[in-house]
Parts: structure tokens; C-alpha cells; sequence
């Protein structure tokens, strides 16, 4: 027997539809290319964003087209992810980071009819032009009198695209499983894989990361994306703060530490988004200030695990974290660390015990760990395996990618992450490593993560990563590779000591080499790809 209930489409255009009504005031704020603040609401966003859907309507973006976004976060961004998802086309944004024979390839896997881009990105674009399709039009985010001298064919101007059309829109209905969003993972092994996100996956994703985080999404917040709008959907922030009420600071392309304290603290900013490497800029930012931007009073951290002394340091300074966790599969917020209600009270060392696990699991998301052959382990903390996932907005496949997609799931059709992790009886999850960032030394598995957050609470470090190395004997040993403090100079044989007051000696690096800085992937995480390349052939000290 099936309930008496109606059956309408989740759709998001219904999203900003809703803010627009109900919480019309919330802001926009944005740092755009052309050096100014802009300022919006939702209200008149959702009028710009029935004028972009015309507009697409009329360059020919029907049901089903790619139109593609190459773009930092800033409003004209935001409204792009609405107005083609609105009319029943794929938003499908590009990372500006990536190798350009990985940007010309995805351009081309997707099929993408329209290009739109920051006007920064203009002579990126150029020199790509020959590898992207012959067809690809082309719509440079900004208004005439900022409009640079280009060679791109046909270039349009995107301010006069809107100029003159309709503010007011009666958005299609469509099946809700139609695709709206389109987003590759970086690409580190083997060629970029697109994750083809609903309507239906993308709402509920919205609602899920709000109830997960309702201190952050809630009407009269004002939140920070530094995760870019273009990876990811910016973890769900463009649709699930309208969809909360919350106003969202965009920060344009200056993502350093002082750019991000001043507008952070102008904007008065309450929580920021981001990965690891940046707060890091950040903190120092914060040291050098003698403060902590005004109103800021919350951080989620995710992209990579966070380091326990990041943790400490932010919570010492009265600001909230929250570790969470997910992937482009997963839409991709899988877990998160905000604490419960009955740990207000607890000491800063159990606070921080958990904080420096990846949270608990928003609901619609179930975990799971495996042994080797795929028979279940116990959620007891102890038990370590590779980590599985499934719920209403994690990917069925990879999309026009047939051999990926029958290598990513089990029989019971979970995803596999990657990862390898334990879950705790209270469902804490903490993710050991990833599987490919293991170092197996001896028979022995060591985790690279481990290491690197003892690491991290050095005084004279300021990043730090494991790798491993071939050994003759042992097959692989750990190598520290560290980036030290300005004007610092930390001592191998200390840092190895350090790392002894919690490890077996056979855990231990071999050696410790110092640079200037870590490679870094698209993403902005440490790129142990390009780690493990530089390191290949260095000579450990007792290899022989």
C-alpha cells in the first residue's frame, strides 16, 4: 500500500525560489575580478537568475546540454549554478587548477556547448583553444567596460547577456532524477572521473548538510566559502545556505591568509569552509593580528584530515571545528564533527581526541568497513578496513565511464572511498589513511597520517608529509618531508624523537628531508603523487 501523499519533483530552482520569499534579505557578498565588492540578496539574485535562464534559453541550452563554468566564487558563479540546473541543463564546472591536457579533456568528455569564465581565466582559455571542441562558444563574466581583448571566437559579454531580458521565470518541471551538476575528481591516477549529480540528489544533499550543521546554516549567519564553487558545488554551501537563510561572503581569486583575515573580518564572518593548507595561512594571519577576525566563531576543515595541533590551535582561540569528510562521490559532505550536546562540558583533551576524528555521519549517509575480502569488520574503534559508503546523493557511477564505474562498487552496490578506517561504537569515524598513501614496510602496514599529526604539533613546523620510499629490505619505508617555520630550523633527530614518544621504533621515518614547500594538488591538497615522483630514487640512510 503506498500513502496518499502528491509526488512533486525536488527541484533547485526551488531552492532560491524559497530564500527569495522567505528570507529575501540574505546577502551576497562577493570579491569580484574587476577589484570591487559587489553586494546582493537573495531576492534580487533570484531576478538575475531568471534573466541568465532566458538568456541560456536563447544562445539554444536545452534539457540535458553541458554548459560549463571555469570561474572563481563570486555571484555571477552562484548564479550560473542556478539558472542552468534551472532550465534543465548540466552546470558542469571546471577546476582552473588542473593540468590543462586534463582541463581539455574533461571539456571534451563533457561534450560542454558553452564555456563561461572569469575574465582571469581568459588567457588560460586561449592557449587551450586549439585542444577544445570547434563548436565550444564562449561568455567572459563581466560587463562591457571590463571586457579584456581576447582571441576566443565569438566572445560574449556576460552582464549584456542579461540586459533587457525578463525578471521573472516560470521554471520547467522535469523528473527529479534529471542531471543538473557535472564534476570531475582531479585526476591524480588515471584521467579525471565526472560525477553526475541530480536535482533530486542535490536537494536532499542540501538538507542533509543543514540539518547536520544547523549552527552554521541558520538565518542571520554569514558563512565564508574558501572551497571553490568550482570543485565540489563548494560542498553544497550554494545550495544549502539559501535553502538556511544563511548570507554567503564569496572571496574571488585571494585566498592568502591577510586577504582572507581583512574581508573575514570587514564581513564579519562567522564561519569559513575550507581545506587544511589554507587555515593554515590563516593562523598565521590570525598571529600576526594578535586576534581573531571579528565574529568569526566557526571553521569546518575538510579536503584532507586536519591536524590535531590546527585543531587545538583554533579552539584555543575560541573558534569552533568541525572536521568533516567526504568526496566528490558523495556530493560530497559524508560526516562531520560537530560535537554533541553532552560533550559541552568535557576537558580540551577529550574534545580534542574526538575533534581530530572526521565526525559522525550526516543522516543519508551509512558507513561501512571491510577486510580484504569483503566481509564486514565491527564498528568498535579497533577493527581497521577499507571504507565503504551509499545513500541518496553518492554517485550509482561514473558518468560515460563504464570500466571505472564496475571498479568502484561492491556486489551490495556500496561505493568504495578509498579510504581505510575505523568507526567507533558511538559511530565516530577516523580515517587511518589513504589506501595508497599506506607505506607497507616489512609486511607491516604504517599510516602516513599518523605520523604527519605528531608532526604537525612541532613549534617549528609549518607543514609536514610522509611518504614512502622503495627499501631494499623492507620493500617501503616512511620518508618526512617537511616545510619548516619561517626562521625556524628544526632538528631532524628531534623531530624523529618526537615521533619515538608515541611510536615503535620500526614505525619510525628513516629519514627527514626539508623543502621550501609542498607540491599540492588541484584540490589544494599535499599531492603525495608528485611526492613519492620527486623522491623515487632517494637513497635512505641504512639501504645500503
Amino acid at each position: 500500500m503506498k500513502g496518499l501523499m502528491m509526488d512533486r519533483p525536488l527541484r533547485i530552482a526551488d531552492i532560491l525560489t524559497y530564500a527569495a520569499e522567505v528570507t529575501p534579505e540574505g546577502e551576497i557578498v562577493s570579491v569580484r575580478t574587476e577589484g570591487d565588492i559587489h553586494r546582493t540578496t537573495y531576492a534580487e539574485t533570484h531576478r538575475r537568475v531568471a534573466q541568465l535562464a532566458h538568456a541560456l534559453r536563447e544562445l539554444g541550452v536545452r534539457q540535458g546540454d553541458r554548459v560549463a563554468t571555469l570561474a572563481w566564487n563570486t555571484h555571477r558563479h552562484f548564479e550560473l549554478y542556478y539558472a542552468i540546473s534551472g532550465i534543465g541543463a548540466v552546470c558542469h564546472t571546471i577546476n582552473p587548477r588542473l593540468p590543462p591536457e586534463q582541463m581539455s579533456y574533461i571539456v571534451n568528455h563533457a561534450k560542454d556547448s558553452i564555456l563561461f569564465l572569469d575574465t582571469t581565466f581568459v588567457p588560460l582559455v586561449e592557449k587551450l583553444m586549439e585542444h577544445l571542441p570547434e563548436s565550444l562558444r564562449y561568455v567572459v563574466m563581466t560587463d562591457r567596460a571590463h571586457m579584456p581583448e581576447t582571441t576566443l571566437p565569438g566572445a560574449m559579454v556576460y552582464e549584456e547577456l542579461l540586459a533587457g531580458q525578463p525578471e521573472a521565470i516560470d521554471w520547467p518541471e522535469f523528473d527529479e532524477n534529471t542531471a543538473a551538476g557535472l564534476c570531475y575528481t582531479s585526476g591524480t591516477t588515471g584521467v579525471p572521473k565526472g560525477a553526475l549529480y541530480s536535482h533530486r540528489s542535490t536537494v536532499l544533499h542540501a538538507m542533509m548538510v543543514g540539518l547536520g550543521l544547523p549552527e552554521a546554516l541558520r538565518e542571520g549567519r554569514r558563512i565564508l566559502p574558501v572551497v571553490p564553487l568550482f570543485h565540489v558545488n563548494a560542498w553544497g554551501l550554494p545550495y544549502a545556505a539559501p535553502l538556511t537563510g544563511a548570507s554567503l561572503v564569496f572571496p574571488g581569486p585571494a585566498l592568502d591568509g591577510k586577504s582572507l583575515f581583512a574581508l573575514m573580518d570587514r564581513e564579519k564572518v562567522f564561519s569559513a569552509w575550507g581545506v587544511p593548507t589554507v587555515w593554515l595561512g590563516l593562523l598565521a594571519e590570525i598571529r600576526e593580528q594578535g586576534r581573531v577576525p571579528e565574529g568569526f566563531g566557526d571553521v569546518v576543515i575538510g579536503g584532507s584530515a586536519a591536524p590535531r595541533s590546527m585543531i587545538a590551535a583554533f579552539e584555543e582561540l575560541g573558534v569552533n571545528v568541525c572536521h568533516a569528510w567526504g568526496m566528490t562521490e558523495m556530493s560530497p559532505v559524508g560526516t562531520q564533527g560537530n560535537l554533541p550536546l553532552a560533550m559541552k562540558d568535557a576537558p580540551l583533551e577529550e574534545k580534542l581526541r574526538l575533534k581530530s576524528k572526521q565526525g559522525r555521519r550526516i543522516f543519508g549517509v551509512e558507513l561501512k568497513i571491510v577486510d580484504d575480502q569483503g566481509n564486514r569488520l565491527p564498528h568498535d574503534g579497533k577493527a581497521t578496513g577499507e571504507l565503504y559508503v551509499r545513500g541518496p546523493a553518492i554517485i550509482s557511477g561514473y558518468y560515460e565511464n563504464p570500466e571505472a564505474s564496475a571498479k568502484a562498487f561492491d556486489k551490495e552496490g556500496w561505493f568504495a572511498t578509498g579510504d581505510i578506517a575505523s568507526i567507533d561504537p558511538a559511530g565516530y569515524l577516523e580515517i587511518r589513511d589513504r589506501a595508497k598513501d599506506l607505506i607497507k614496510s616489512g609486511g607491516e602496514w604504517i599510516s602516513s597520517l599518523d605520523l604527519e599529526n605528531v608532526v604537525m604539533s612541532y613549534p617549528g613546523v609549518a607543514n609536514c608529509a610522509v611518504i614512502a620510499v622503495p627499501h631494499p629490505k623492507w620493500g617501503e619505508r616512511p620518508l618526512l618531508v617537511v616545510v619548516p617555520k619561517e626562521g625556524a630550523k628544526p632538528e631532524p633527530g628531534e623531530l624523529i624523537a618526537l615521533l619515538g614518544q608515541h611510536f615503535a621504533k620500526w614505525q619510525l621515518p628513516d629519514d627527514v628531508v626539508f623543502v621550501e614547500a609542498l607540491p599540492l594538488t588541484a584540490t589544494g591538497k599535499v599531492s603525495k603523487l608528485t611526492l613519492r615522483e620527486q623522491f623515487a630514487h632517494h637513497k635512505l640512510p641504512d639501504a645500503g
